[in-house]
């Protein structure tokens, strides 16, 4: 028997998140163990309720039933805890879930993976990397720090779709402001000024419901994959858009992957600086200074 902390985010799936938690509950219940399912609220109040609840009485396992926003305040709440992670994915997107190998296009089925993880005489626990930031918050996934993170803003506001499409439409939207900005990143001490439209920094491979924009990139090898893509037409990034499902699209000459431990990222115009998002949170405005910390999650599964 195993003691669980749930954590549920009853509007994640549009909705769906209460229906999926209390069936969870109830299947974790039925398999013996000892739930205690913390309260409702948004992000913030689930990374402080998950923070206090671990430290006062750290859990055998921790599960979130949400989507990538959800985990994102468990990873805030976890990260170097020692505090075991479990998934349901329940949300639009699930790219963390995607590419840990996990259950993530239906919530009944990522619940069945863990009550059967959970029943083993060993549980399966994966240690994962983390990304810290220098504003003290951390993210798994992805951080947008260009023409990507405008899409994720404008995607945030459109609530008739939802998962890929929305982010679909979110870039047909935005793509009319495209603009290159001249940015300085440095990798591992390394500094280069260029001038880009797009500057993503991936722990996992994607990004808005399985968008491979750092195909390559993997959650347990204690690097960065820095992605840039510098100055393209409306036309040319359209063009090369539908190949960012395959991965593909980073054999384009505008495009170009580099792996580091340490990043930063900054402005050198004179512009507003642009917003950068993580996980699908906004994080705020440049510069940033991202470090990849080994091991500095543990997920069950």
């Amino acid at each position: 028997m195993a003691r669980l902390l749930v954590a549920v985010n009853a509007v994640s799936g549009g909705g769906r998140g209460a229906a999926v938690g209390d069936r969870a509950i109830a299947a974790f219940r039925a398999a013996g163990h000892e739930v205690r399912r913390l309260g409702g609220g948004d992000g913030s109040a689930m990374e402080a309720a998950l923070r206090e609840a671990a430290a006062r009485n750290p859990p055998d396992v921790a599960v979130v039933i949400g989507g990538d926003g959800s985990l994102h305040a468990a990873v805030n709440a976890l990260a170097r805890t020692g505090v075991p992670l479990g998934i349901i994915a329940a949300g639009t997107g699930n790219d963390v879930a995607r590419c840990l190998g996990l259950p993530h296009d239906d919530p009944d089925t990522a619940v069945a993976h863990l009550v059967a993880a959970l029943a083993g005489d060993v549980m399966p626990i994966r240690d994962i990397d983390a990304v810290r930031v220098s504003t003290g918050r951390w993210f798994v996934g992805m951080l947008s720090a260009g023409f990507d993170a405008a899409v994720n803003e404008r995607a945030n506001r459109m609530t008739r779709l939802s998962g890929t499409p929305r982010y679909i439409a979110a870039v047909l939207l935005e793509v009319a402001r495209l603009r290159a900005r001249r940015y300085r990143v440095t990798i591992d001490r390394d500094t280069r000024r260029l001038d880009a439209v797009l500057v993503t920094v991936g722990n996992t491979a994607s990004i808005g419901g399985g968008m491979r924009l750092a195909p390559d990139a993997r959650v347990d090898d204690g690097l960065l994959d820095v992605l840039i893509a510098t100055p393209l037409s409306r036309f040319e990034l359209l063009k090369l858009f539908p190949r960012v499902f395959r991965g593909t699209h980073v054999h384009d000459d505008h495009v170009s992957i580099e792996r580091g431990r340490v990043v930063t990222i900054d402005i050198d115009d004179r512009l507003p600086p642009p917003i950068t998002y993580a996980d699908g949170e906004r994080f705020g405005p440049l510069p940033v200074t991202l470090e990849v910390v080994a091991g500095a999650l543990r997920v069950v599964g």
